[in-house]
């Protein structure tokens, strides 16, 4: 069987070697026919501490690493912009 993979928004860096993926989809509302957004979060294995929040990856599934760690993040696709002002521009 083959390894789930899935592109998301990452939402937070904060613990060790874990990122918090954002995945969005969009289903067909059963009875209205509306396209609506679903989302989860999934926490994600970052071995080099390198991805950063507001960069959109790719993650694979794989064995349990911990009690909520079933992700790894195999690529970084791009950054996306958050539209917060950085510390650089406040000095």
């Amino acid at each position: 069987m083959p390894k789930r993979v899935m592109t998301g928004t990452v939402v937070s860096d904060k613990t060790d070697k874990t990122v918090v993926v954002l995945v969005e989809r969009r289903v067909k509302h059963p009875l209205y026919g509306k396209i609506i957004r679903r989302s989860k979060k999934y926490h994600a294995h970052d071995e080099t501490n390198e991805v950063r929040a507001g960069e959109t990856v790719r993650i694979e599934e794989t064995k349990p690493i911990s009690k909520l760690k079933t992700w790894t993040v195999v690529e970084r696709i791009g950054t996306r912009a958050t539209g917060r002002a950085t510390d650089d521009a406040n000095v």
